[in-house]
Order: structure tokens, then sequence, then C-alpha cells
């Protein structure tokens, strides 16, 4: 065997000891003292012959900033792209990371009643925080601000997506409303309301008020947080 070859053999995981194998230290001494790398690398099963699966993991997070949330929304395409990850690892990775933004939103109690703006941004964080394009939502409530339902109005671009108000205004008759809380994601992080943002409020504000239903809150959901028109008594 050539130098190279002892270099790059020596890479290899199955060289490495019992205790720093990704997989016999999760057995041994359980899931939390791993790394995120180290997870993600029994997730991606090999590397390649000139980098182990743990240092390729390590490349992936950088990229990512380290940050778990860009990672679930980075697509096949985004991971196909590091030497080592074709599609069949690539799809795996996102059912992966799919299976775990649902875990998130199992473990979020559906709440039956909007007592404050947090209440809204805990129901929607699961559906919102790791898309990469801009949904729009409304949640309709009655007179004791018990939910009576939510659907999705519209779903659009990185940056905006159009929003139909007379839709709005259809559903929460429909359903009986006597409010309506909007809310949609900025993927950018940023929670500052747009003009655009501030425009369709008080234009749903004023159309739902000619029917006697009340626009109380528009919620703004990123990974950062969350920004309350009424909170901030812009509404």
């Amino acid at each position: 065997m050539s130098d190279k070859e002892k270099k790059l053999e020596s890479k290899s995981i199955k060289n490495w000891d019992l205790k720093d194998r990704p997989r016999e230290k999760l057995q041994l001494q359980g899931k939390k003292t791993l790394t995120d790398a180290e997870l993600f690398a029994i997730l991606i099963g090999s590397g390649t012959p000139q980098i182990s699966a743990v240092d390729l993991c390590i490349q992936i997070l950088e990229y990512a900033n380290k940050d778990l949330s860009i990672l679930g929304k980075m697509s096949i395409d985004d991971f196909c792209q590091f030497k080592g990850i074709g599609p069949a690892k690539a799809i795996s990775i996102v059912a992966a990371l799919e299976i775990g933004r649902r875990r998130q939103s199992e473990n979020i109690k559906e709440l039956k009643k909007i007592t404050s703006s947090k209440d809204v941004y805990r129901i929607f964080l699961s559906h919102l925080a790791d898309l990469a394009h801009e949904e729009f939502w409304a949640l309709y409530l009655n007179r004791g601000n018990k939910i009576l339902g939510k659907e999705k109005i519209s779903s659009g671009g990185l940056s905006s997506t159009t929003v139909e108000i007379k839709f709005i205004i259809k559903s929460a008759l429909n359903r009986l409303a006597t409010s309506i809380i909007l809310i949609h994601n900025h993927p950018s992080g940023n929670l500052k309301p747009s003009q655009s943002d501030i425009d369709l409020t008080n234009k749903v504000k004023q159309a739902s008020k000619l029917l006697e239903i009340k626009t109380v809150d528009h919620i703004i959901v990123s990974n950062e947080g969350y920004f309350s028109f009424a909170d901030e008594g812009l509404i």
C-alpha cells in the first residue's frame, strides 16, 4: 500500500477507535454525547476516499453556518453540491429533517383558544419557519377567541405572495368568525413589516369591519422570532 493510500485509509471511520466511531459512540454512550456532525454522519453512512463522513458533515454544517434551521431549508440539489452526497443520501437527509420538523409540530399542543400573540407564533412556527418561500395564512376565531379554523391563503416567492382579500373574508363568513388574525413568514429572517404588509393589513381591517368582523392582529414569523402588529400598536 502506498503512503497516499495509507493516509486515505487512516481517515476512514472504520479505522477509528471504537469509542470515537459515531454509531458505536451512540450505542455505548448515548445519543446526547454525539455532536451534530456525528449524528449527521450516521445518517449519510459514508464519506469519500478523501474525507470521512464526519468531516463531510462538518463541511455541510459550516455551509449552513452551523444553524440547523438553515439546514432544514436546504434542498436535495443543495446537498448534492457536496462531493460524497448523491441524490439517495440527499433524499435521506431531507426526509430526516422533515421528520424532525414534524416532531416539533407534534410537541406543540394545538391551542383551542388564543390569549396572546405568542400563542399564534407557537402554532405557526412549525408551518412556516423552515420555508424558503412566503406563505400567507389566516386564523379564524369566535367571540371567546376560540379557534374555528386556520387556512393557507396563498403561497408565493422568496419575498412576497399575492393575497386575495375577498378569499379571507369569504372564509371568515363561512366559519361565522367574529375575528381574524393574519399570519405570514419572512424567509429572510427580517421581522420588520414592509409597506405592502402594512397596506394589506389595513385593507383587510377595513374590509372585515364592514361585515362586523374584527382583524385583531397580523403576525410575521421567522426563525428569529415574530412580530405582532397588535403588540406594536400598528393595528
